[in-house]
């Protein structure tokens, strides 16, 4: 019996394009409020570990409903913004989180939203093969198919960053690996 695993597609793509996901940070929110995120130049991803918002990328995208459990992947170079609601203004991410060590941020209360997130580097010039195949919005629902095993890896990973366990900053790099790959064999059926 051979100790060797067999290469498959999305490993091979993974492994091309040296993709290694970050996790940046997160915030909690009460009341109404709204974060105007830039306009990223990598990947970016997150997860809504409690509570509910609304993601508004541009004015021609109708603003989508987010709710506890679950993850989007953003690979188009627009802006975004999470909110409570729609039309309340939003306030400057930059501004919200500079300065911060810790890379969170509490608005409101703090009380009614969770929300986490990070990016995925690419070596270049290879990563353009990643992105060439993905959409620029992936919305995996909590009542996914693969929602079961996100919400396991966003509990675990949530506990590594929370309690700061001997080892954790090496489990929270891995386990943010496993929920990207996890993200695209939801989002691109050829991986499977």
């Amino acid at each position: 019996m051979s100790s060797e695993i067999a290469s498959d597609p999305l490993s091979d793509m993974l492994m091309l394009v040296g993709a290694q996901p970050i996790v940046a940070g997160g915030f909690s929110a009460g009341g109404r409020w709204a974060i105007r995120f830039p306009q990223p130049n990598k990947i970016k991803f997150f997860a809504l570990v409690k509570g509910n918002c609304w993601l508004c990328i541009d004015a021609a995208t109708a603003p989508i409903h987010v709710q506890q459990g679950d993850v989007f992947l953003l690979t188009g170079e627009r802006s975004f913004v999470l909110a409570s609601a729609p039309d309340v203004v939003p306030v400057d991410a930059s501004g919200l989180f500079s300065g911060n060590v810790t890379k969170t941020a509490k608005i409101g209360d703090g009380s009614d939203c969770v929300q986490i997130g990070g990016h995925v580097r690419l070596a270049r010039p290879d990563g353009t093969l990643l992105l060439d195949v993905l959409p620029p919005l992936v919305h995996i629902s909590a009542h996914h198919g693969q929602a079961a095993v996100l919400q396991w890896l966003l509990t675990r990973l949530v506990t590594e960053l929370a309690f700061n366990l001997p080892g954790s900053a090496l489990a929270s790099t891995y386990l943010t690996q496993l929920m990207f790959v996890e993200i695209l064999r939801a989002a691109v059926p050829s991986f499977k």
